[in-house]
């Protein structure tokens, strides 16, 4: 099994979670929706395509309830083509709105092969109280976010309740319950367009929004019904009557090659012993990218990538605090893994061996296989199988439950000739990141590691503006 294609998992995922979002998450707007909400309790169905073929629905209700809120329930369920094999994902959301469709709580699940996850919460004022079950343990947290958090339904008739202008903007801030954090986003009226679906033409309202440079395109009718929505992950949503969108004939293409990214020109022969390697990037205008700093450096058209030397007496990093902290998906500081931190590095004395030490005993306890799911350390503990997205959680908790400064890092990795998507870790020694592949038990990673994106699962999203439009070639051409 190829595990760099396998970070593509997680973040198709979490857009596709987003978009599936798209029917319930809004900007907050000054506007009485109540009448709007009223009239739109019938069930509604959505296909998921990915490549012109039927994977999967969605289904949507809303309906008012005996004390003057509106219950909103939607459910998505797909079928996806992994390396050959069909993986079912089954996706719920259930949650509570005002009438002017504030969010006042939550219930969201996801279940897929090999892992679930349940995160329930509630709203008061700006502040989101949730807790986080795993199935391995139940986290408890809270976030603070700029502006109370809106929800919404699939009928968006508050975009046109004012004439659209062409290029008019609108700032959203919205809450996302499948990475429990709160973002910008920003939605723009791109006028009428002429769009053809199942042979059929219709004349639709365009909206376009952006979040950390991923671009979604929305299709309305005149009445604010969404009838289309797309993503650069390659999925589109149609709105479409129940048989149809429930009939799911197969799974579609083999998702993780239909994103890999070819590269023009060659690599070189000696790649394993050149000191650097230069790669040429074409990128997406909006994307915001990590692309300098540690080993790599960026100069607007080329990226440099050094190999780098370990000291054998580097001592972690100081004022990384950040980088030490436990987190609700990294939980250094979870009994089970502080005890185990200490027990793979018990009697070593240096710090570049303890990294080696940590590294390799991630790479030797782990089943390599695909996870459909956000990881978490402390159940990819428990569980002891997963991709680079789940060997890269667990590393990060180990090391900082020993006092190193880690974080994980995504973005491409070259193998069969083609860049797959890839996370791994950085480890802060001696006032520099050194790179750490525990998937692969490399130390430091090899020169075919181009690190996109610093952070987890809210930050991974950034590189959903890569798919479809990074182009790499060498000069090896």
């Amino acid at each position: 099994m190829n595990l760099p294609r396998l970070l593509v998992l997680l973040l198709w995922l979490v857009l596709l979670a987003l978009l599936f979002q798209r029917d319930i998450l809004v900007q907050r707007l000054e506007l009485r929706e109540s009448e709007i909400l009223s009239r739109s309790r019938e069930t509604s169905f959505s296909g998921v395509y990915f490549q012109n073929q039927r994977i999967g629905y969605v289904k949507s209700r809303l309906a008012p309830t005996a004390d003057d809120l509106f219950l909103l329930e939607q459910e998505a369920l797909l079928r996806l083509n992994i390396l050959g094999q069909i993986h079912p994902i089954h996706l719920q959301v259930s949650a509570r709105l005002t009438p002017a469709s504030l969010l006042r709580d939550f219930h969201f699940r996801m279940t897929s092969p090999l892992y679930r996850t349940e995160a329930k919460g509630r709203v008061e004022g700006r502040e989101v109280i949730f807790s986080l079950d795993s199935g391995k343990g139940v986290i408890n947290d809270r976030i603070i976010l700029a502006a109370a958090p809106y929800l919404a339904t699939n009928r968006r008739a508050y975009l046109l309740a004012q004439e659209p202008e062409v290029g008019r903007k609108i700032k959203i801030p919205y809450f996302d319950p499948l990475s429990l954090a709160g973002q910008d986003t920003v939605v723009e009226y791109r006028g009428l367009d002429k769009v053809v679906i199942h042979g059929r033409i219709h004349n639709l309202h365009r909206f376009t929004e952006s979040f950390s440079g991923v671009r979604i395109n929305s299709w309305l009718d005149e009445q604010g019904k969404v009838i289309k929505e797309e993503s650069p992950a390659g999925f589109v949503f149609l709105a479409e009557p129940e048989f149809r969108a429930t009939d799911i004939p197969s799974a579609g293409p083999e998702i993780l090659t239909a994103v890999a990214v070819p590269l023009s020109g060659k690599m070189p022969d000696d790649l394993a012993t050149r000191p650097t390697m230069r790669y040429r990037l074409q990128l997406p205008a909006e994307g915001i990218f990590d692309l300098a700093g540690g080993r790599q450096q960026w100069d607007g058209n080329w990226l440099t990538i050094r190999r780098e030397t370990i000291n054998p007496q580097a001592i972690p990093c100081s004022g990384r605090e950040a980088e030490l902290q436990a987190t609700p998906y990294i939980q250094s500081d979870d009994p089970a893994i502080t005890a185990l931190a200490r027990q793979i590095t018990a009697g070593i004395t240096t710090w570049p061996d303890k990294l080696a030490a940590l590294s390799a005993w991630v790479y030797d306890n782990l089943e390599k296989r695909p996870v459909l799911g956000i990881p978490d350390a402390r159940t990819v503990l428990a569980n002891k199988i997963g991709d680079c997205n789940e060997h890269a959680a667990l590393f990060a908790a180990l090391a900082r439950a020993v006092g190193l400064p880690t974080r994980i890092a995504a973005g491409v990795y070259f193998t069969n000739n083609a860049f797959y998507y890839h996370a791994w870790n950085e480890v802060c020694l001696d006032r520099e990141w050194l790179s750490v592949d525990p998937t692969f038990k490399q130390l430091p990673a090899d020169l075919t590691h181009l690190r996109f994106v610093v952070g987890e699962t809210k930050e991974m999203v950034r590189i959903g503006a890569l798919l479809n439009q990074l182009q790499i070639s060498t000069q090896e051409e």
